[in-house]
């Protein structure tokens, strides 16, 4: 459905009255959000890295334990986008939000920390980071400074653990796993939470995320979805808007934080 410029407009407003009036407002994020900073979403007709790739086949836990190369193999190329990425002016939008005490939570699907790097305080990633990593010989973790990205880029080995040697495991979450139990639980206590959700970026088709706005509207809560494609609940939605995150949500939140000045 294409908006006229007045009817995006009115839905802008009234997303933003929401925002402004509500006493809990939570972001559920997904791809969507990072895309404009050059990250490739999973699942777009044509670009998504699942229409080159079998997610089974090269994202699943079995596909890691059984053949960890072709896993390095995969997500070398993924890695560096997110390395190279910046937060774009959606990120920067709810970190200010955040910052005018108009959202009290990020919770997102992804894995490239862009929130964090935006400013926002209180995130709660899901589906887990690229940040870190664990090994599977002696568990512990270890942080990925620059210096490790650059030489796992460039290296064709398998990034081993500095004080055993035994293979690394980014700490993403991959087919067959379970999320971290811990940020899971914390993530559902903000749904609970909220009486405001906004949805954006996610076209929620991934379990068990996609089920979160279920448990908000079914509490009562409002939701905004702003997307650039259709998603099943969009009829459920107080405000519904397809379009540029990274245009649209920096407008909503000007006019959230300038209407109070």
């Amino acid at each position: 459905m294409v908006l006229s410029t007045a009817e995006k407009n009115t839905l802008i407003q009234k997303a933003s009255e929401l925002i402004k009036e509500a006493d809990y407002c939570v972001a559920l994020t997904g791809a969507g959000i990072s895309t404009p900073s050059g990250i490739p979403d999973f699942r777009s007709p044509g670009s998504g890295i699942w229409t080159k790739y079998s997610p089974m086949e090269v994202a699943s836990l079995s596909a890691f334990r059984y053949h960890p190369m072709r896993f390095y193999e995969w997500i070398r190329p993924f890695v560096k986008s997110l390395f190279l990425a910046e937060p774009n002016p959606a990120h920067f939008a709810l970190a200010r939000l955040e910052k005018g005490n108009h959202l009290r939570a990020v919770i997102t699907q992804n894995i490239d920390a862009l929130h964090l790097r935006a400013g926002s305080k209180k995130v709660f990633q899901v589906h887990g980071t690229y940040q870190t990593l664990t090994c599977l010989g002696c568990y512990r973790q270890i942080q990925a400074t620059d210096k490790f990205f650059t030489e796992f880029l460039d290296q064709e080995d398998n990034p081993r653990c500095p004080h055993c040697g035994n293979l690394l495991k980014p700490d993403i979450i991959l087919y067959e796993e379970q999320l971290p139990a811990q940020t899971w639980r914390a993530a559902r206590e903000e749904i609970l939470a909220c009486d405001l959700l906004l949805v954006l970026g996610s076209t929620l088709t991934v379990t068990p995320v996609c089920d979160l706005p279920l448990t908000a509207l079914s509490r009562g809560a409002e939701v905004i979805i702003l997307n650039r494609t259709n998603t099943h609940l969009d009829h459920l939605a107080t405000v519904y808007i397809q379009g540029n995150l990274e245009e649209i949500l920096p407008i909503i939140a000007d006019k959230v934080l300038d209407e109070e000045k």
